[in-house]
């Protein structure tokens, strides 16, 4: 959060200086006559604002410093040329109603180049004087090797070589608790993988860096398992192999090829965009069919006793809980003696009208105030109940994965696969969900919202 605030004022000046010359150019030069003078302090106010959210978007305020300032300066080229561009079409509509010279549009292409110039300039600025602290020892974050081999070794070497990564190695983790391991150049292990969430807490480690060896892969899903709850980073070393056949996609620092896991999963203007669809559909859903709502509720209370809303809890992103809001499809205090079990066919707790609500999926309309409130989105993992949650995490190390999202009305794992009835549907969901999560975009939300209304209006599912 300090870095990203770092960023922006160092942007914010920037923006502002680009302004200034470009003022002076337009202005200053005596190129160009005006009736009257354009102002300078309100429009650069204006110009910020404008700027900020573009940058967001674009993801130029995520840490930048393990990565090359070549993407970052191309990043910010195209930025600033959707920027300029959309400048370029707003004053073109009010030069047409002012009627101004058409060189005054023109000059837009300078403001381009004065923006990329001073943006850059700061930009790489910043990062050298980090660059140079980081070489000092301040700001580095700690972190811990998983894995004592030759590969962990080479790791640590190159850490060692180049502090301007950013990281200052506290210990090795071993993978076997029955080996004894002496220090490697006076950096202990600091435990077994048993051990690795309370190392993580005693060291306040930031980065995991995790160093297998060929035969050790089965060990993966237990190290995220382990690491789920923690605020880390996490980089695996890759095979040769999964890097010479693609099936490793890796960054590399300092020529050292590294795999980041469970990076940002979509990017920030993604993310806008997400939660924008969802705002507007879940209110126009909402109050466009407000008169089916209220029938909904009045044929409800008609067909069996019990409230018209039904709220359970649920555990949403990063595991906060929260009530989920449903039209009543079950008779009152259905679980009462059953506890939490999942829904099946034939279902007797399913009141009549419950079935019809169930099979139109007309049971999850008010869940559209569960969106609008943030605890959920259209599309995502469904949330589970928390006695189901810590039963399948235990069973299933990667599932706590899908608490990184927000849960979804809808998702992938409900246009490909059925009511969850058993252990087994659930964890072929899970694979579904996690396919979901590993791809999420803008277009795949969608392509799944588009599959769902399929799904409804042919009465696929029960």
């Amino acid at each position: 959060m300090l870095e990203r605030g770092k960023l922006i004022l160092t942007d914010t000046f920037t923006f502002s200086l680009s302004w200034s010359l470009y003022y002076f150019f337009r202005v200053r030069s005596g190129w160009l006559t005006y009736s009257s003078e354009p102002e300078f302090i309100m429009p650069m106010f204006v110009i910020i604002v404008f700027w900020i959210p573009i940058f967001f978007l674009f993801d130029l305020y995520k840490p930048w410093y393990t990565k090359s300032r070549v993407d970052e300066l191309a990043t910010i080229v195209r930025a600033v040329t959707f920027g300029v561009l959309l400048l370029f079409f707003i004053i073109f509509i009010d030069d047409q109603g002012m009627g101004s010279p058409v060189q005054n549009r023109l000059l837009i292409a300078a403001y381009w180049g004065i923006m990329i110039f001073c943006v850059g300039s700061g930009r790489v600025t910043v990062h050298t004087f980090k660059r140079k602290l980081l070489e000092k020892g301040i700001g580095i974050h700690s972190a811990i090797i998983v894995g004592i081999n030759k590969r962990s070794r080479e790791l640590y070497e190159m850490i060692e070589q180049h502090p301007a990564l950013g990281y200052r190695v506290t210990g090795f983790i071993s993978l076997d608790k029955r080996k004894q391991h002496s220090p490697y150049r006076n950096v202990p292990t600091l435990g077994a993988l048993d051990d690795l969430s309370s190392v993580i807490e005693q060291h306040n480690i930031r980065d995991i860096l995790i160093a297998l060896d060929s035969t050790e892969h089965d060990k993966l899903l237990s190290i995220m398992a382990l690491c789920n709850g923690h605020e880390v980073s996490m980089k695996i070393v890759p095979d040769l192999y999964d890097i010479v056949s693609g099936q490793a996609r890796t960054n590399q620092i300092y020529g050292f090829p590294l795999i980041e896991v469970n990076p940002e999963l979509m990017s920030q203007w993604e993310q806008f965009s997400k939660r924008a669809l969802d705002m507007i559909v879940s209110f126009s859903i909402l109050a466009l069919g407000m008169p089916l709502w209220l029938l909904i509720a009045l044929l409800l209370k008609l067909d069996s006793r019990g409230p018209v809303l039904y709220t359970q809890e649920r555990v949403g992103k990063d595991g906060k809980t929260f009530k989920i809001i449903k039209f009543r499809s079950m008779y009152k205090n259905a679980e009462e003696k059953s506890g939490p079990v999942w829904a099946h066919k034939k279902d007797p707790r399913v009141t009549r009208l419950g079935k019809i609500l169930r099979a139109s999926r007309l049971d999850e309309i008010p869940q559209f105030i569960n969106v609008l409130n943030g605890d959920m989105s259209l599309v995502g993992p469904r949330p589970e109940r928390p006695h189901f949650v810590e039963k399948l995490s235990k069973e299933l190390p990667l599932y706590a994965r899908r608490l990184k999202v927000r849960p979804g009305i809808t998702g992938w794992a409900q246009v490909k696969h059925k009511y969850d009835e058993s252990l087994e549907d659930v964890k072929k969901k899970v694979k579904y969900d996690l396919f979901y999560i590993e791809n999420m975009s803008w277009r795949m939300d969608l392509k799944i919202l588009l599959n769902t209304i399929y799904v409804v209006l042919t009465g696929r599912g029960h």
